[in-house]
């Protein structure tokens, strides 16, 4: 069953297009990674979703609702996280927790503790004292707190260090095992990477890739740069891709699952020095989808 559906989604700001022909289906229980750079629609998908924004053709589904239609009734079960969350500043952080907790009925005393306690959020300061990843944590726990049926994340963990980062990542995962939809828009591929059963990449307001993890292995090939005692030619090793080769050092990616018989094979022939490097966002875009997005434009 379809949690999330959309069809043929478009929409324009005056003569800048945003959104061209977007398609894609959250199923339930499913963890839905949406990725893509600056500019290339993710947050223009996420405001129409929430019914925030007015869509200018196609169809968007909630439950089998549409959002702008239906924005009351969808938000009493669904959990939304900005990328730069703003909070009452004279409130604490657990007077906002405690307030947003009843919106959605009785507040989990033990559940609200844990959080906190995970996240090391102090809930007794004002928020206007808060940095940003502070404010973040207030929204995340207010989140996790809640019964949500769906949750629509965008940028949840910007400003969080990489530790809670590990918070938040166990965080989804529990949320999965209890059978919530997470709609998760990220930068940052290595979280998608842990968290999702599937991706949808957007660039320039058009879905160029959707997929499993599985079936965008390619997207997701370490960069290897070496020096070798043995200089022959390394071109037969099976599992490595796009090979040169600069003074001595030969420079190739390779699938994540041929690592280990790909780093055999180069040991035999003696490593001198070997760098590698994960894929970023940027680099997989520059990749695979020609000149990079300046990040100008829409979000």
């Amino acid at each position: 069953m379809n949690i999330i559906e959309i069809k043929d989604l478009s929409k324009s700001y005056g003569k800048q297009v945003a959104l061209e022909g977007v398609n894609l289906n959250v199923k339930s229980g499913e963890v839905y990674g949406f990725i893509g750079p600056n500019g290339a629609g993710k947050s223009t998908t996420i405001r129409i979703l929430l019914g925030m924004l007015k869509k200018d053709g196609g169809e968007v589904k909630i439950f089998g609702k549409d959002p702008w239609d239906n924005a009351v009734e969808i938000h009493k079960k669904i959990a939304y996280i900005p990328g730069d969350v703003n909070l009452w500043p004279n409130l604490t952080g657990g007077e906002v927790i405690d307030f947003l907790g009843r919106l959605n009925g009785q507040v989990n005393s033990n559940l609200k503790q844990e959080l906190l306690e995970k996240f090391q959020l102090n809930p007794k300061k004002k928020c206007r004292s808060y940095s940003k990843g502070n404010r973040q944590k207030v929204a995340l726990v207010s989140a996790f707190l809640s019964d949500a049926e769906v949750f629509i994340l965008d940028e949840p963990t910007s400003g969080l260090d990489p530790l809670m980062e590990q918070v938040f990542q166990s965080c989804i995962l529990e949320a999965k095992k209890q059978g919530k939809t997470i709609f998760l828009s990220s930068h940052i591929l290595a979280e998608v990477e842990a968290l999702c059963d599937k991706v949808g990449i957007i660039r320039q307001g058009k879905i160029v890739e959707e997929g499993t993890l599985d079936e965008l292995r390619h997207l997701t090939r370490t960069t290897v740069t070496v020096q070798l005692n043995n200089q022959d030619d390394i071109k037969d090793i099976e599992g490595i891709y796009d090979l040169s080769k600069l003074n001595e050092k030969w420079r190739f990616s390779l699938d994540t699952n041929a690592m280990e018989s790909v780093m055999q094979k180069l040991a035999s022939m003696g490593i001198k020095s070997l760098v590698a490097e994960p894929p970023t966002l940027e680099e997989l875009f520059i990749r695979h989808y020609g000149e990079s997005d300046d990040g100008k434009g829409l979000k």
